[in-house]
């Protein structure tokens, strides 16, 4: 295993972590380990340029799976903007209590139909498990991208004869 290819390994194991943390930015870890990786290895304009722009714009549609997600989700089952942003914030919450990742967003979009919307219940339910199987949905997205990356970019630095406990 060569300096690089650890570097990367390291960078993508803490953005697979990150990816269940909301506000970790997961992708851009992966990404930054990338980068490093790239420089370490020794960047060249060609092939490595085109690669690094590519996985930039790639790096900044992940980013946005989270929000589309839970966006679709919420208003695919009536869900307000209030609805996705409470998810958001009961997913930070959510952090510091157990089963808080599924739970914080599903209190979190169901309290802000209840008190800031003012909702029937019936209707803030609906819209709170929308919320939800929108970040879920985003989440799982996520995590297969990040693990297709991470494959990806393992197998591009593999170099048996570049290792460094050899």
């Amino acid at each position: 295993m060569s300096l690089a290819f650890l570097i990367f390994l390291v960078a993508w194991i803490l953005g697979m972590i990150g990816t269940f943390v909301p506000a970790v930015p997961a992708t851009v870890i992966i990404f930054a380990g990338t980068v490093a990786a790239t420089l370490i290895d020794g960047f060249q304009v060609w092939p490595d340029l085109p690669f690094l722009l590519t996985f930039a714009v790639i790096t900044f549609l992940i980013s946005m799976v989270d929000n589309v997600a839970s966006a679709w989700g919420a208003r695919k089952y009536g869900g307000s903007k209030q609805a996705v942003w409470g998810a958001l914030i009961g997913g930070l919450v959510g952090i510091f209590i157990p089963f808080g990742l599924i739970l914080g967003p599903l209190a979190g979009a169901l309290i802000a139909e209840l008190f800031v919307v003012r909702k029937p219940v019936a209707e803030a339910i609906r819209a709170a498990w929308g919320t939800l199987v929108g970040l879920l949905t985003g989440l799982v997205a996520k995590l297969v991208l990040h693990l297709l990356i991470g494959i990806y970019e393992l197998w591009r630095l593999w170099d048996p004869a570049k290792s460094v406990f050899g």
